[in-house]
């Protein structure tokens, strides 16, 4: 049961890596919005391409309040959960099976 273990716990660390990185790439995403960057630069495309499936979940559900697009700070919240929530319990999981 070890290498199960141990799979899952390799599983967590990356889980958390990812949840680790997302709510940064939205920031980054959101301070170019408001700086008006070049949307044919490669790296704004990159950001773009990446943040926008998560974006897009949350408004489906979240009209703009009052022009303001607030789908970046719940998506931040939800990521921040799930952090907790999710990276925790592989890990607890993990050690139990050990």
């Amino acid at each position: 049961m070890f290498v199960l273990s141990n799979f899952i716990i390799a599983l967590a660390k990356m889980v958390d890596a990812v949840l680790w990185l997302a709510p940064w790439l939205i920031f980054v995403r959101v301070a170019l919005s408001w700086v008006n960057a070049d949307p044919y630069n490669p790296i704004v495309q990159f950001l773009c391409r990446i943040t926008e499936p998560v974006l897009a979940f949350f408004r489906r559900f979240l009209p703009p309040i009052s022009g303001f697009d607030v789908s970046p700070i719940i998506a931040c919240v939800v990521i921040m959960f799930l952090r907790s929530f999710l990276v925790t319990t592989l890990f607890d999981l993990a050690f139990r099976l050990r």
